[in-house]
């Protein structure tokens, strides 16, 4: 017979067996096993600037309880390093940003107690702006995970076996996915399918070869499968012995701007991956590098990704040696800000803030999320205020533009492609959708589009430098906006308004603009079905230089221009071209209006500073006379 310690000792596990019964079947977890939950977010808190009115005093106290609060993580607090303070308001130290991480409910209790003047919001991650492998909007439902079977490929080029290359095998079901090694060789297991259910393999090099598209493949699961790459020279001529223009720099017309216009003296930022300093076409433009990851001066020359490394070829590459890539800007100086992979908001703080501290002149941003930030725009526009001009991809989402490209502080890039700058197998050729420009120009199926996009640029199969000392064809919105940053480069270093004695040669928000509106302005229209796709056009580098046309009316306002014609009211050409309209003097003079019937009626011995002033005067009263204002 059991004694009466026994007998509680049977009670007490009999009820905690009960218990953790009860806990299963409730959903709970006995004491001891990891409860399945939401992870804490990461968010930003900052102030918000209020014209007027002081910051907020307690920020420091907002941090320090935020250190004691047991439920939350102080991650970092990332202080301005000019003394200026971040967003540009005079007050040192006053845009402080503090990182931490919390849960959801106590951020929206946070920024609900703070009011209008603390900003608490996510702290997003970013993707860098280049297309993703292909998937498909299959549905999975009902799968018997016990079929299935498995499939060796090799891939080859050329010269033998390509290491490195993703296949990816597309069923009724899952994707699967696997990478080459040495051999060339990749085995896949395909859960719940048969080869009579594949709809395509796909194969993506890492570098030197196109891209293969295979659709309805005959997959044997018992001999060999092999796929056959192309190699980048087979429709490049001449790729691999002398210097190479790449199809995009080709139809912005860079082979036709002087020789001696080469980026000398501008400064461009690419925050990004990084980028491979060994690199042929590359090595000599790099200046100053930073890992705003892991916060170090050293580790930015290395590109795991390759996605840094290839815009800076587009923006700067410089085939001194007759052989390599030959970009828009090779004279131009290259910092890196080295974002990827593991960026978020936090991190672009951060990386903006290294580019102004290097009084960079272009910010290239292909990288992209899907919602805005408060904080990253007072950034970007305490950047723009200090003449730095910001260029962002669109994204590569095939919906709405991404932030940062939806801030009306950037030029937002959308992509292009052309037909016949790509084989037809490759997965280039999938990206084309209808309709077609005589030229073959197309709006491809991943570009974000919307109102804020101002131009676009190639961005299908466009081949630039690649890790180690390679080549790669990339389709990105990314790619497009590297080809703007290097047209912006040379517009700044060889433009007579952004000269020291230009009227633009100042680092400030009109300098930013007036760069803007030079690369709207030069773009030439395409008839894709929807100007949100294009914005103002495909930009030509040599009218970038050219003198206005005097009646031309302005490409990227074609509503005002049009619209005062229409009733009979002079309009305003704005050097369309982005050159000088000439006065009535004779000298030229930026931003002169060229009304219907001739040049502006300029007395002599007007001031630059008056003729100013009653330009826009003139064009107010003009809009207001035509019922546009």
């Amino acid at each position: 017979m059991p004694s009466k310690r026994e007998e509680q000792e049977s009670k007490t596990s009999a009820g905690r067996s009960s218990g953790e019964k009860a806990t299963r079947e409730r959903g709970g977890s006995p004491e001891g096993d990891n409860v399945l939950s939401s992870r804490m977010g990461q968010f930003l808190i900052s102030t918000r600037p209020v014209p007027g009115v002081h910051p907020l005093a307690g920020l420091d106290l907002l941090e320090q309880n935020l250190r004691s609060d047991p439920e939350v993580q102080v991650v970092d607090v990332l202080t301005p390093r000019s003394a200026t303070g971040a967003f540009g308001n005079g007050r040192s130290g006053s845009q402080r940003v503090i990182v931490a991480r919390m849960r959801e409910d106590k951020a929206a209790r946070l920024a609900q107690e703070g009011g209008y003047q603390v900003i608490v919001e996510r702290d997003h991650a970013l993707t860098y702006a280049h297309t993703a492998v292909p998937s498909l909007p299959l549905d999975a439902g009902g799968f018997n995970q016990a079929n299935g079977f498995t499939i060796n490929i090799t891939v080859m080029g050329d010269d033998g076996p390509v290491e490195g290359a993703l296949v990816r095998i597309f069923g009724s079901l899952f994707p699967t996915q696997g990478v080459t090694g040495r051999q060339g060789r990749v085995e896949l297991n395909v859960i719940g399918e048969s080869p009579s259910t594949i709809h395509a393999v796909y194969v993506k090099p890492q570098s030197d070869f196109w891209s293969i598209w295979v659709p309805q493949p005959t997959l044997n699961p018992e001999g060999p499968n092999v796929i056959s790459l192309k190699d980048l020279g087979a429709t490049l001529p001449n790729f691999s012995s002398q210097q190479f223009i790449g199809w995009g720099q080709r139809a912005m017309h860079l082979d036709s701007v002087p020789s001696a216009f080469r980026g000398k003296g501008v400064k461009v930022a690419i925050i990004d991956s990084g980028a491979a300093t060994t690199h042929r076409s590359i090595k000599r433009q790099v200046k100053a590098g930073y890992d705003v990851v892991a916060k170090s001066q050293e580790g930015w020359e290395e590109d795991a990704i390759g996605h840094g490394t290839h815009c800076a070829g587009i923006i700067a590459g410089n085939a001194e040696n007759s052989e390599g890539m030959r970009g828009f800007a090779p004279e131009a100086e290259i910092i890196v800000c080295k974002l990827f992979p593991g960026g978020r908001y936090s991190s672009l703080l951060d990386a903006l803030e290294f580019c102004i501290g290097q009084r960079a002149d272009v910010i290239n941003l292909s990288l992209g999320a899907a919602e805005p930030s408060a904080i990253i725009e007072q950034k970007i526009f305490q950047a723009t205020q200090m003449g730095i001009a910001c260029i962002a991809a669109a994204g590569n989402s095939g919906g709405p533009v991404q932030y940062p490209a939806s801030s009306p502080n950037v030029l937002a890039v959308a992509a292009i492609g052309k037909q016949g700058e790509f084989p037809p197998d490759s997965y280039h050729a999938l990206t084309a959708r209808p309709p077609l420009t005589p030229q073959g120009f197309f709006s491809p199926n991943f570009t974000c589009f919307g109102p804020s996009i101002a131009v676009c640029a190639p961005g299908v199969a466009v081949v630039s430098s690649a890790p180690p000392d390679n080549f790669a064809a990339w389709d990105s919105t990314a790619v497009a906006a590297a080809h703007i940053s290097g047209l912006a480069a040379l517009i700044l270093a060889h433009h007579p308004d952004f000269q020291a004695q230009g009227m633009f040669g100042a680092r400030n928000l009109q300098r930013v603009d007036r760069l803007f509106q030079i690369i709207r302005q030069c773009g030439q229209p395409l008839n894709l079905g929807d100007p949100m796709r294009t914005g103002a056009g495909l930009p030509d580098a040599t009218r970038a230089f050219l003198p206005a046309e005097v009646g031309r009316t302005m490409a990227a306002f074609p509503e005002v221009s049009h619209g005062l014609q229409s009733r009979g009211a002079p309009y305003f050409a704005a050097a369309p071209f982005g050159g000088y309209a000439p006065a009535a003097s004779g000298q030229p003079f930026p931003y002169a209006p060229i009304w219907g019937a001739g040049p502006g009626p300029w007395a002599s011995g007007q001031l630059p500073e008056s003729m100013w002033l009653l330009a826009f005067q003139q064009l107010k009263t003009a809009m207001q006379s035509a019922g546009l204002l």
